[in-house]
């Protein structure tokens, strides 16, 4: 009998991909999950009609309910000071369906089976703020067109306007990552749901967006007056209608980077450990 002898493992050197090609795959596997939120949102109309309804419902409430009771000293009356807050308040809160989505895919093992599959890893979370952005772009526009059919126009021009909806659509991406990490982290879908009336609400109502800041009690007006969603607001309200713009730019850039630069890496950490 002769006994066999096996040689040695030598191993491959083998190449990775170029940098190029990884590129254009991870950017791939980005359009790809996003295409398929969208196409999620398509198949389910009444998710659509009802992320419309709500801001279309708060504008003309405000607008006709309690406009007349709320004295502006801007050009254009109540109507004119309202829409800025709205956009706003609507990209803050159509924002928080990225938590929910996230939360819910996690429940249903969504995320364990992208993990398993030969895609980029950063394209989940990708995939999901640009859908959402997109999302967020739409909802912006219409609130724009109910707007103007209830007699807000802009009073400073077309470039400075559209730059007002840019930022509100920034401002719902930033939230957007805040929205991430929360449902990454608290990982159950009713438990998201409740969360986040808890740190949403507060936000959007305590701020200038429907009422002016000096209108609110003392001890109120120095949270309001300070935190990133008033700022941002009055800055797309210098935008809208005239007004200085330095003060709150500055103010707003550094807010919104500064959300951004927290909470990406712990959404992107959050992902990691979620199962």
């Amino acid at each position: 009998m002769t006994t066999a002898t096996l040689s040695p493992l030598v191993p491959l050197d083998i190449p990775g991909p170029a940098v190029s090609q990884r590129l254009r795959h991870g950017v791939a596997d980005v359009v790809s999950l996003t295409l398929r939120e969208l196409l999620i949102w398509f198949r389910n109309p009444f998710f659509i009609f009802f992320s419309i309804v709500q801001p279309v419902m708060f504008t003309l409430l405000f607008r006709y309910v309690f406009g007349g009771a709320i004295p502006v000293s801007v050009h254009g009356g109540y109507v004119a000071y309202l829409m800025p807050g709205v956009i706003a308040q609507s990209a803050a809160f159509g924002s928080f369906g990225t938590a929910i989505a996230l939360a819910r895919q996690l429940q249903k093992g969504v995320i364990d089976r992208f993990r398993a599959m030969p895609m980029a890893r950063s394209a989940v979370l990708l995939g999901r703020l640009v859908a959402d952005t997109l999302r967020i772009t739409v909802t912006v526009l219409v609130i724009l067109g109910v707007g103007y059919g209830v007699g807000f126009r802009f009073q400073n021009g077309v470039v400075p306007g559209v730059v007002m909806l840019v930022l509100g659509v920034v401002l719902g991406i930033t939230i957007s990552t805040v929205s991430a990490f929360v449902g990454l982290a608290v990982k159950d879908e009713e438990a998201v749901s409740s969360f986040g009336l808890v740190w949403i609400f507060p936000l959007t109502f305590v701020s200038a967006a429907f009422v002016p800041v000096s209108s609110m009690p003392g001890w109120l007006q120095a949270f309001a007056a300070n935190q990133p969603v008033t700022i941002v607001i009055e800055e797309m309200r210098a935008l809208a209608l005239g007004g200085p713009l330095v003060l709150h730019a500055w103010q707003s850039a550094l807010w919104l980077a500064g959300i951004v630069a927290v909470f990406v890496p712990l959404a992107v950490r959050a992902y990691r450990r979620a199962s």
